[in-house]
């Protein structure tokens, strides 16, 4: 089965709301390529326990992919395999297909060494023990066709020599687009580019959880996190997980500086590195 929301286990679960562990990264991409009589899925994760990767490594824990359409299909991966091709016959893939990866412990595992995990389970942690085909956790979705493709990705940039501004800032559906009108506006070559790009990114953030409370906060001016469904917008999806990282647990009107500060501690990196190349507005 897919997991689309934060489910209870008698156990903690690496998951990217997690607020069992420390660092709750389970970052998952998939690029699908095809030829007449196959599809090949290409696979990039991201998991940020250590414990984790440990238990993969030494074969205690086995990673499985899951592909969801008319029916469920399971494909347990090698600790370094990182593709998976399945026949056309074997699989049907729609805009509705949703593909996530699952961790399983292939024996039982004990949680005693686990150093990864809040300091809330350091009393009873050597008490953990989780028994063998059980769920270790599981990543983001990523839906067919692109949607959620750049999980890592908030924020993108464009240029468009069209704008009637200097910079625009749009909420686009998986990210947050800055238009720039000219390339130098983008302050990619100048010793102070990070400083300068930073007034952009929090307009952006603000905007962004701005409409975050219209949508989510039921006609109230604030958004309680640990009530609400996890949302299926993908923009609103990125911005939940950050704030669930950080353990905020309410999100208001008052409190998007405090929230914009408290998020935006790796965005500016993945902006100013991951997304360098110029991408020309309707391209």
């Amino acid at each position: 089965m897919i997991y689309k929301k934060d489910v209870n286990f008698p156990y903690p679960l690496l998951t990217n709301t997690s607020t069992s562990y420390d660092s709750s990264d389970f970052i998952f991409e998939v690029e699908l390529q095809e030829n007449a009589r196959s599809y090949h899925f290409i696979i990039n994760y991201e998991i940020s326990s250590d414990f984790i990767t440990r238990l993969l490594v030494r074969g205690q824990a086995q990673l499985v992919l899951v592909i969801q359409s008319k029916d469920n299909k399971f494909y347990k991966l090698l600790p370094t395999q990182k593709s998976v091709e399945i026949a056309k016959s074997r699989i049907s893939l729609s805009k509705r297909t949703t593909i996530q990866l699952h961790l399983l412990s292939k024996e039982e595992i004990s949680f005693a060494e686990n150093g990864d995990l809040n300091e809330f389970y350091n009393l009873f942690r050597d008490e953990i023990v989780v028994p063998k085909n059980s769920i270790l956790g599981f990543s983001n979705i990523v839906v067919f066709e692109g949607s959620m493709a750049k999980p890592l990705e908030l924020f993108e940039k464009k240029l468009d020599p069209e704008l009637r501004s200097d910079i625009k800032i749009e909420l686009g559906s998986e990210t947050i687009i800055i238009h720039y009108k000219h390339e130098n506006l983008q302050f990619n070559d100048l010793p102070m580019s990070n400083r300068l790009n930073n007034p952009l990114i929090y307009m952006g953030l603000q905007k962004a959880l701005h409409r975050f409370i219209i949508i989510h906060g039921e006609g109230e001016e604030f958004v309680d996190l640990q009530e609400i469904d996890v949302p299926s917008d993908e923009l609103d999806l990125k911005l939940y997980n950050l704030m669930r990282k950080k353990a905020i647990q309410e999100l208001s009107i008052d409190t998007i500086d405090e929230v914009i500060y408290a998020i935006s501690d790796r965005i500016m990196e993945r902006y100013m590195n991951a997304v360098r190349g110029l991408s020309v507005s309707g391209s």
